[in-house]
Order: C-alpha cells, then sequence, then structure tokens
C-alpha cells in the first residue's frame, strides 16, 4: 500500500505530519520521528509578539487597571528567538531528509510578514501561517478581521517562493468564502483547525485559571464536516489538525478530503513509537478495502457526492435531532 501524498506542492512518503509541537526543538527527536515513517515535521510557532513588539494597551482587571502589554511573557521566556529559530531550522534541514516547515503565529500585518523571506532563506520547504486571534473588541468588525488576514497572506506569499499554508480557527461565519479568498490571495493550503486555549474559572481563588488540554478524538467530528465540505471547492491542499489518534481517525479524514493529518496531542502521550502503529493500521485498513493509494479514497465522502450541500446539511440535522423520543 503506497502512503505517498502531494501536500502544499511537495511530495511526503506518508500523510502523517509532525505538527507545530517542541518536538522540532531538538535535531535528536525530530530524527526520530522521521525514523518512525512522519511524512514532515512542523517547527513550533515562532510569534509576530517576538519580532514587532505590541503598542501598550490597557486592560482593566478586577482590581485596577494594566497595561495589556505587560501580560506577553518576556523575550528570555520564549523557547526560541527569532535567530535561535533561523539556526534550528537550519539544523533540522542539515539532519532531516523530509520536509520542514516553519511556523508564524500572529493576526495582523506587520513585521512578521517580512520575517518569511528570512524562513526561505534558511532552508523552510514551506510556511505555516497559524492566526491566532479572539476579538473582545466591539470597534472590530468580522469583515476586517478577514481583510487583515488576506491581506497578511498577500503580503507574505509574495515575499517567498516556498508555498504558504493558513491555520485557521472554525470560528469564521463564512468558512468557505474565506478559505477561497485564501487561496486566491496566494495561499496553497489551509490547515483546520486551530485549538484555541480555554480559560477556566477558579471560584477558590476567583482568579482566571489557564490551562492547556490535549485534543480528545471527539474534537475529529468538527474537522470532518468542514473538510468534507471545503474539499470540493479548493485547488490546494488540505490539513486536518486535531483530535487524530488513531489510523482510523486519519482514514476518516483522507476520506473526507484531507492530503495530511498533522500530529500534536497522540505524539505527545505516546511519543514516536505511535507512528508506525497509525502508518500500519492505515495501510491494513487500505489493504482490506482495496485501496492502493491514498488518492484511491481521498475525498470519497466529501459533498461533491451531493447535488446541494446546504440542503444536505441541513436535512441531516433536522434527522439528527427527530431521533430523539422519550
Amino acid at each position: 500500500m503506497n502512503l505517498a501524498t502531494d501536500y502544499l506542492g511537495l511530495r511526503l512518503n506518508s500523510p502523517f505530519v509532525v505538527g507545530a509541537s517542541p518536538f522540532c526543538d531538538n535535531v535528536h527527536v525530530a530524527r526520530r520521528f522521521e525514523d518512525a515513517g512522519a511524512g514532515a515535521v512542523v517547527m513550533r510557532s515562532l510569534f509576530e509578539e517576538q519580532l514587532e513588539p505590541p503598542p501598550p494597551r490597557v486592560a482593566f482587571t478586577i482590581d485596577s487597571p494594566t497595561e495589556a502589554t505587560d501580560s506577553f511573557p518576556e523575550f528570555v521566556e520564549y523557547q526560541l528567538s527569532p535567530e535561535s529559530y533561523l539556526r534550528q531550522l537550519e539544523h533540522l534541514k542539515r539532519s532531516l531528509s523530509i520536509p520542514v516547515i516553519t511556523s508564524i503565529n500572529g493576526h495582523q500585518p506587520g513585521a512578521w510578514a517580512n520575517f518569511a523571506s528570512r524562513l526561505e532563506n534558511a532552508g523552510a520547504d514551506a510556511i505555516e501561517l497559524n492566526f491566532y486571534q479572539v476579538v473582545s473588541d466591539p470597534s472590530i468588525a468580522a469583515d476586517q478581521v478577514e481583510t487583515d488576514m488576506l491581506e497578511t497572506v498577500g503580503l507574505i506569499a509574495s515575499e517567498v517562493k516556498i508555498p504558504v499554508s493558513v491555520k485557521l480557527s472554525p470560528f469564521h461565519t463564512a468558512m468557505s468564502q474565506l478559505a477561497v479568498a485564501l487561496e486566491l490571495a496566494g495561499a496553497a493550503g489551509v490547515v483546520i483547525f486551530n485549538r484555541f486555549y480555554q480559560p477556566d474559572v477558579n471560584i477558590d481563588d476567583v482568579e482566571v485559571q489557564t490551562s492547556l488540554r490535549l485534543s480528545d478524538p471527539q474534537e475529529l467530528l468538527l474537522r470532518l464536516r468542514w473538510l468534507a465540505i471545503l474539499s470540493p471547492q479548493l485547488r490546494g491542499s488540505l490539513a486536518a489538525t486535531g483530535g487524530i489518534h488513531t489510523f482510523g481517525g486519519a482514514a476518516q479524514a483522507i476520506l473526507a478530503g484531507a492530503h495530511v493529518v498533522q500530529l500534536v496531542s497522540v505524539l505527545l502521550k505516546h511519543g514516536p513509537s505511535v507512528i508506525p502503529m497509525l502508518v500500519e493500521g492505515l495501510r491494513a485498513w487500505m489493504r482490506d478495502h482495496g485501496y492502493e493509494r491514498i488518492d484511491d479514497f481521498r475525498g470519497l465522502l466529501n459533498l461533491r457526492r451531493c447535488r446541494d450541500a446546504s440542503v444536505f446539511e441541513r436535512a441531516n440535522y433536522i434527522r439528527t435531532l427527530q431521533s430523539w423520543k422519550v
């Protein structure tokens, strides 16, 4: 069974990609994932705040107003500085034979867009733009958020010759229109979805409590829906990230239209040894179903099979609710 797949114009030997995470901070660890069967690796994100300090803004707390920028980490607290990020990229490229994708995390046009050419010069095979923004300012309209995203993608795509992908959140009103617009702006692919951290409330200390939770397989359902919707509409690549913990989850994502699946949480739990299990599991499933190549079944269950996707979605929603009885 041939697991090779095309992603962002790159030929990968496997659809299992190590998503943006600390794994690439260590070359030896990254090589273990390559040896285990990963098709590519994505470096941890470099943040726009590391390249262009944010302007001071006032944030009001329970006690008193403070400078919002005081909440950002000091530069020494970031795991990789911009210069060490470039050096680590160069080390990875010398040590690995699989593609190395870099990641930049931001939310508005600025200096971080200019850093893309330095990533290209250091050997990056592609750049993943991770747009993370929780819009709490009521003066910012939805169309302004997306306009900024499109401008940023256009700026970066015009600066480099390597492919640029965009990692989206699921909280956009017209996801299909945005994905097509991003492609027209220069994006070679879309990654769905960014996992927003969810703050908790500590009622004993009366404080907001931050935490980072790993994904679980239930989160894959949202990705499957949008993979199926987007895959017939985009010419570029689709990556699924979040909730993929088994070879079955990978098969589901590919059936819905994904070119690759990005893994992080399952790797943090089990390490590189889980990748051969996923590879062999997917191969066995393909053999049982008579598929020789990934392309034989990619997108078989997307909405291209529907004459009217909106009617299909609405009808299934109603049918599901009507199935409940008391």
